[in-house]
């Protein structure tokens, strides 16, 4: 009787040493899991305690090659900006709206560009003076900047800042006019921009992300996680 004690105990204890093994095992794994999802991350701030703005200015309605759209091309990028960057954002608006529609849209923008206007903006980023870099977004018009976007940039004081510029268009280009940025964001200092397709950006914004991330990347402003 007492043989047989001993026998259910050894297996017993047997029993409870292999569960117990088994349990560290997978805590091993589960832990090894975390590591490898912590170092497969998709990018990492590198700012360095500088205060980062991204400010866009985008249209909604109807577009080139995209239809009537609800979440303008320059504003999904905006946003891919400033989730890599922890950043604030700042949606430039005018007080008198752009017609709905594309063809009409094309029409006002022109008159605007003829006249070098300055159209009148809706609101203003309360605490300007804070920022230390400024990511300024916006489609291209006409071959130029929308004329709003001047409007913002002629309303602060960019000294000591240093303004990225990024855009939206019918290809992955610039507009070509970024040189001039500091002529009208004065004391800025600027940095390589990048252009996006908007179509791309709207359709299919993943195709998009890895772009911004290594563009990102090579400004020194994100880094690859290790």
């Amino acid at each position: 009787m007492k043989k047989i004690l001993w026998v259910v105990l050894a297996v017993l204890a047997l029993s409870i040493f292999t569960a117990c093994g088994s349990s560290k095992a997978m805590e091993q794994k589960a832990t090894s899991a975390e590591n490898n999802t912590q170092t497969t991350k998709v990018a990492v701030p590198a700012t360095n305690g500088k205060k980062i703005l991204v400010a866009y200015y985008s249209r909604t309605g109807d577009n080139y090659a995209v239809g009537n759209i609800t979440k303008g091309n320059t504003h999904i990028v905006a946003d891919m900006i400033a989730q890599m960057l922890g950043a604030d954002e700042f949606e430039i608006k005018t007080v008198k709206d752009y017609p709905a529609d594309y063809r009409e849209c094309t029409v006002v923008a022109k008159q605007e560009l003829e006249t070098n206007a300055r159209p009148e903006l809706s609101g203003k980023v309360a605490n300007m003076k804070d920022y230390d870099v400024v990511f300024v977004g916006y489609p291209i018009w006409w071959t130029e900047l929308p004329m709003p976007v001047y409007t913002f940039l002629e309303s602060y004081d960019f000294n000591g800042k240093t303004i990225v510029p990024f855009c939206t268009s019918a290809g992955n280009v610039l507009t070509g006019k970024e040189d001039g940025f500091t002529k009208h964001a004065k004391g800025a200092k600027l940095l390589q921009g990048l252009g996006i397709e908007g179509k791309r950006a709207q359709q299919d914004p993943d195709s998009v992300r890895p772009q911004v991330k290594e563009w990102l990347t090579k400004l020194g402003f994100v880094k690859s996680g290790v």
